[in-house]
C-alpha cells in the first residue's frame, strides 16, 4: 500500500458562530489515502487507481453542501465518502483547516484531522 495525498480549497457555511454560518468560511482539505496503486504505476493506466479529481470534487461537494457545526464533522463526513467511493482504498486520513478564522487571536488556521481505516 501507498499513501498518495490530494489538496482542495473551498468556501464552506462552517461554524459555531452565525457570522460562519451565514458566510461561507474559507478551508483547505488535505486527504490522504493509502491503497494499492502498483497496477497503476506499471500500467500508466487511470483505470488501475484512484481518480485524485473525482476524490476532490467528492470532497468539495461534501464540504459545501453540508452546512456543519464543526471542523470535526466535515473531516469524518469527507473521510467516510472517501472510503465509500473506492473500495481499494484501505484508508484515508483527512486534515481539515479553517483558513484565517474569526477569532480573537491572530491565528492564520486551525484545523482537525482524522484517519478511518477500512475493516
Amino acid at each position: 500500500m501507498t499513501p498518495s495525498s490530494c489538496v482542495s480549497c473551498a468556501s464552506a457555511p462552517l461554524g459555531v458562530s452565525s457570522e460562519e454560518r451565514h458566510h461561507a468560511q474559507p478551508i483547505s482539505i488535505d486527504i490522504e489515502i493509502e491503497r494499492p496503486f502498483e497496477a497503476a504505476a506499471f500500467s500508466d493506466d487511470l483505470a488501475e487507481t484512484t481518480n485524485y479529481a473525482e476524490v476532490l470534487t467528492l470532497a468539495s461537494r461534501v464540504a459545501t453542501q453540508g452546512n456543519f457545526l464543526l471542523l470535526e464533522t466535515l473531516a469524518y463526513r469527507v473521510a467516510n465518502e472517501v472510503l465509500a467511493f473506492d473500495e481499494a482504498i484501505t484508508s484515508v486520513t483527512v486534515s481539515v483547516r479553517k483558513l484565517h478564522p474569526p477569532v480573537p487571536e491572530d491565528v492564520a488556521t486551525v484545523g482537525v484531522r482524522c484517519t478511518l481505516r477500512r475493516g
